[in-house]
């Protein structure tokens, strides 16, 4: 369809490419429901997929695992072939690798705590600025005491510890709020009832895993299953955001590459940035502004440009903007914005058009050789080549069973780690209690009178740090016991899964 530099994306008056070499200068692709935004997403992958980039997809919908296979069942995608006389277009599947934080849809995704840290696990949690600071605290002790925090149990582990030393360690790092440990426990269990524990541990994902190419050459496109994941809109926008992270932190500076490393389509983008703290978003718009020298380009998918803030939106160069309604004040609002942002080009009026775009039909302006916008331009968008919708779910399965990275992420390891270690230290002191020798009032001979008792109670002595290591592992060891059988036996009255 295309040379192996470009990606024909629309025709309209002319056609439209977006630029290999420009890819990584980020983008946007907007629009409100039902107007095409998936089918927009998938030709796109697939014109990486060809040019030998690997793409990352949050399949929120369920229906992108088509991408594996050769469309030709899709009356109005023969339709579209013929009306933009698409004379080299022909149906080809795409090489596919499925993620699931769950493990059912695909591979296993999991990050440890530790790579989470405390800025995105403090937004997870809903955190205010004194609780986040406790949090911060919690790795800054794990980190110095040589203590790995992997899972969930790691993490409320150290939690316990924190607060039962928290007398001894204030004059080290500051004092540490009752209140605010408990707010985070609360927070802890409530994400694992999310499903939560699932995302943490190991194996960890290997970014290189993602960054991939078949034997052909052709890019691998990596499709996260994300239907019940939004079901927690912030695990998901956190998780999609930690990977964004990693990449950033991980992967070499190259410049400005004739073509992308990987392509990073963010669906959903509104839930990225919805209440999230200012901290936050200047973290965010940094990872944005200087990831593209890493190679990577971010594509934002949302239905309303309003949705991304404008330090962000400013370096989005190349724009797919869908059709928008203008029913209501903030709607006419978000058009004339989205007009704006446009090259102007005397043949649209962009602020009419945009409201009767048809379903498949967009405004368009990519990133030309020298990296300026080009003028808007009203197209159709071509067609996918792969299968419009899901696959069979057996189909899916058979293609998760025959990837390379088959058996390495699906069995769970649960290694050595703060939650061991702590438990393994308030063993020692036991035993270092039992042998030490016990003190005994000397004898009174029969002359000598018996002290009397004392008749108020002296105070009794402060738990040495020993003591009160061991105190926080038995409590938390008890308590993740006790919890462990209320699940079981809920879960077996009430129908719920088993505990992995």
């Amino acid at each position: 369809m295309t040379n192996e530099n470009e990606i024909l994306v629309g025709k309209g008056a002319s056609e439209r490419y977006l630029l290999s070499a420009m890819a990584n200068r980020h983008g946007l692709v907007a629009g409100a429901t039902g107007t095409g935004k998936t089918v927009t997403l998938q030709t796109m992958a697939e014109g990486f997929s060809r040019m030998g980039v690997p793409t990352f997809l949050a399949d929120v919908k369920g229906d992108l695992s088509g991408m594996s296979q050769p469309g030709g069942k899709n009356p109005k995608v023969a339709e579209r072939v013929s009306q933009l006389k698409l004379a080299n277009f022909s149906y080809a599947g795409y090489p596919v690798t499925f993620w699931d934080v769950y493990g059912t849809q695909g591979h296993p995704m999991r990050a440890t705590v530790s790579e989470m840290g405390p800025l995105l696990l403090g937004r997870l949690l809903n955190l205010n600025d004194t609780q986040a600071g406790v949090l911060s605290l919690v790795f800054k002790v794990a980190d110095d005491q040589g203590l790995l925090v992997l899972d969930l149990k790691d993490l409320r582990a150290m939690m316990q510890y924190i607060a039962d030393t928290s007398g001894e360690i204030k004059t080290s790092y500051g004092n540490v709020s009752t209140a605010s440990v408990g707010a985070i426990q609360r927070g802890l269990l409530a994400l694992e009832q999310q499903g939560a524990a699932q995302i943490f541990g190991e194996p960890a994902l290997n970014l290189d895993d993602m960054i991939q190419t078949d034997s052909s050459g052709r890019g691998m496109i990596n499709i996260l299953a994300a239907d019940k994941l939004m079901q927690s809109p912030q695990m998901y926008a956190t998780l999609l955001l930690w990977l964004l992270s990693e990449l950033f932190e991980r992967l070499p500076e190259v410049g400005d590459p004739e073509k992308p490393k990987l392509v990073f389509f963010f669906d959903e983008a509104h839930l990225l940035f919805d209440e999230a703290p200012k901290v936050l978003l200047d973290k965010i718009e940094q990872v944005v502004r200087l990831i593209r020298s890493k190679g990577v380009g971010v594509y934002f998918v949302t239905q309303n440009p309003l949705d991304v803030p404008e330090d962000v939106l400013g370096q989005l160069g190349n724009r797919v903007q869908h059709a928008l309604r203008a029913f209501t004040p903030k709607d006419q609002k978000a058009v004339k914005s989205a007009a704006q942002t446009f090259r102007a080009n005397p043949a649209v009026n962009v602020e009419e058009v945009i409201t009767q775009l048809g379903v498949g039909e967009a405004l368009v302006s990519f990133l030309d050789e020298k990296g300026t916008p080009t003028v808007v331009d009203r197209v159709w968008i071509v067609p996918p080549q792969s299968q419009i919708g899901p696959v069979l779910p057996e189909q899916r399965q058979k293609i998760v069973q025959s990837s390379v990275l088959f058996g390495h992420y699906e069995k769970a390891i649960d290694r050595e780690s703060a939650y061991e270690r702590l438990k393994a230290r308030a063993g020692q002191a036991v035993q270092a209690a039992a042998a030490a020798p016990v003190e005994r009032a000397p004898a009174h001979s029969a002359e000598e009178p018996v002290p009397a008792a004392p008749r108020a109670p002296r105070s009794r002595p402060p738990d040495s740090i020993a003591e009160v290591m061991m105190k926080s592992a038995v409590r938390a060891a008890s308590s993740q016991v006790g919890r462990q059988l209320v699940r079981g036996v809920l879960g077996s009255l009430l129908g719920g899964t088993s505990r992995r």
